[in-house]
């Protein structure tokens, strides 16, 4: 028998529920919604890639390409909906500490829904945290790495 924590359809969180945990705004709030959480643990998150999107006009024109660094961005969000929501540590801001092992694997494109994964893997002295991640888009690997963030006072 699995003993996974079964997931209730009402952890999913909207935009707004978003916007009150993470800073990021227009143009660089880049998780549309969260689609599955586990407190303490893991959060899915999606974004849905347009070509309205400012990053498009020089990134390359005439065939546009998500830039890796907005994708890994995007994956930390995630992340960062996990590590606000620890206990202690709510309203809490992180910032990158480092980045591991991050490899891209297939380019993402407007019109794709980018579907990001983030699994806390460790917090230390309740100021660092290390979180696995990965993109997909229509089940494909995109990128995959680990993340590492730094609790700001």
């Amino acid at each position: 028998m699995d003993d996974a924590p079964v997931l209730n359809p009402e952890t999913v969180l909207m935009i707004e529920e978003i916007q009150n945990l993470l800073p990021h705004r227009y143009p660089f709030a880049l998780v549309d919604r969260i689609i599955e959480y586990i407190p303490g643990k893991k959060a899915v998150g999606l974004k849905n890639v347009t070509i309205n999107e400012p990053h498009f006009q020089g990134h390359f024109p005439g065939r546009p390409i998500m830039p890796g660094v907005l994708i890994v961005e995007a994956m930390a969000q995630v992340g960062g909906v996990v590590l606000t929501q620890l206990p202690d540590l709510k309203g809490s801001l992180f910032l990158f500490a480092g980045i591991d092992k991050v490899r891209f694997r297939r380019p993402v494109v407007p019109g794709d829904q980018l579907i990001m994964t983030t699994e806390l893997l460790v917090v230390k002295q309740r100021r660092f945290g290390k979180m696995q991640a990965r993109a997909e888009v229509d089940g494909k690997l995109a990128c995959e790495g680990e993340l590492m963030f730094s609790l700001v006072d």
